[in-house]
């Protein structure tokens, strides 16, 4: 539902002070503080809920012709939870703070207000900060849905792809950019991008961001926008941190809640003990051989784990492919769509590069590696049993 939000007047001359601190994804002994029975569910059935009713269409909400053409041919009939509830506050120029889980139509919630915006007065600039590269691109490729026969330019600006091409993007002064905040970060402090046509800003994943230690990236790049301007924070979760951000970045924000407390229930959980002696690969091996190991996501602790796991496994003769931080971009998405396009078997992953991605029809889920906190665990075993459906997850201890 949505509500006031008691928020206070912008200030930019004194901030909340954030130690950013990156966890240590190199740790070897966090994973074993974690019970193994946690790890032991069996797949249990969830009561269906009571389907929500849209109090809105999507031509209530006043979209620009050729947007709500591009909608409708985008398949959108009737909106989610989300996009029923900000887009009428968007729309009318409210900042607006979505409590929602990934999954629920939240792009589309903050795309199409500001791309109306955009295509009423081309003068007007949107910011958009992801905390992956993957979920950046997944955003371009929705708006870019949205934008047919509408003369509204873009670029993308995340790492692992040239900044100097990016460079060059930023000054044809495109009306969305979509970024990492590590890459915008280094761009304004090169002087080449102008925060000062970018009155429409958009926080998507906060808690991820911070997961991933963006906190003060986040806060400096919060101090450099124009004032006023338009904003939209999205988040799975509200803490402490998320909500100082927030009191920083927005002014009475309509707060909208949808996100629900993430739940495994229906995903059937076990362990795979190894043995003194016995090769851990050999029994991933073996798993992999199973035919309904279909389509499977197997997280490392390290990249350079992960990365030798892939040369071993691909020597053995097995289809797979990875995505982690030393892959270039144009590599992580060629194995992403590898994967999502049944290609390969397995999807061997960091939990870093992992941030974002949400495939259909992921049978299993294996935790090569401990996860480093219950918190990792939840997130890695929620890749399956996705819309509803069954799923199963494997964590191999010792």
């Amino acid at each position: 539902m949505s509500q006031s939000y008691g928020g206070r007047p912008r200030s930019f001359g004194s901030r909340d002070r954030f130690q950013s601190r990156r966890p240590s994804y190199n740790s070897r002994s966090r994973g074993a503080q974690i019970n193994p029975s946690r790890y032991i569910q069996a797949a249990q059935t969830v009561e269906e809920e009571v389907p929500y009713v849209a109090t809105h269409s999507f031509s209530d909400f006043g979209l620009d012709g050729q947007l709500l053409v591009n909608v409708k041919q985008h398949g959108y009939t009737t909106p989610t939870p989300i996009q029923d509830q900000a887009m009428p506050a968007l729309m009318e120029g409210k900042d607006v703070i979505g409590i929602a889980n990934t999954g629920t139509g939240k792009t589309a919630a903050f795309l199409l207000p500001l791309m109306h915006k955009v295509a009423q007065d081309p003068n007007q600039g949107v910011l958009i900060l992801a905390p992956t590269r993957e979920l950046a691109v997944q955003i371009q490729d929705e708006f870019r849905a949205f934008a047919q026969g509408l003369k509204i330019g873009s670029c993308l600006c995340i790492g692992g792809m040239s900044m100097g091409a990016q460079i060059q993007q930023l000054r044809s002064n495109p009306h969305f950019v979509f970024a990492t905040p590590g890459r915008i970060k280094d761009l304004l402090q090169r002087g080449a991008f102008n925060t000062s046509m970018f009155t429409n800003v958009v926080l998507d994943e906060v808690d991820r961001m911070l997961d991933i230690g963006f906190r003060q990236d986040i806060q400096f790049l919060i101090s450099k926008l124009p004032v006023p301007h338009h904003g939209a924070f999205f988040s799975a979760t509200m803490n402490a941190q998320t909500d100082a951000i927030a009191r920083t970045f927005l002014v009475d924000p309509v707060v909208i809640h949808v996100a629900k407390k993430e739940s495994n229930m229906h995903i059937e959980q076990d362990v795979v003990k190894l043995r003194p002696g016995q090769n851990k690969i050999d029994v991933l091996h073996n798993l992999l051989q199973q035919a309904d190991f279909s389509k499977v996501m197997i997280f490392g602790r390290t990249k350079h784990g992960i990365n030798a796991l892939e040369k071993v496994l691909v020597a053995r003769g097995l289809r797979v492919t990875s995505i982690h931080g030393n892959k270039t971009q144009q590599a992580r998405q060629r194995s992403l769509q590898s994967f999502k396009q049944g290609r390969v078997q397995a999807l061997l992953a960091t939990d870093i590069a992992a941030r974002g991605i949400d495939v259909e029809d992921v049978t299993h889920v294996i935790n090569y590696d401990e996860p480093q906190s219950y918190d990792d665990y939840v997130h890695r075993i929620g890749r399956t049993g996705r819309a509803g459906k069954s799923g199963k997850s494997l964590t191999f201890i010792t």
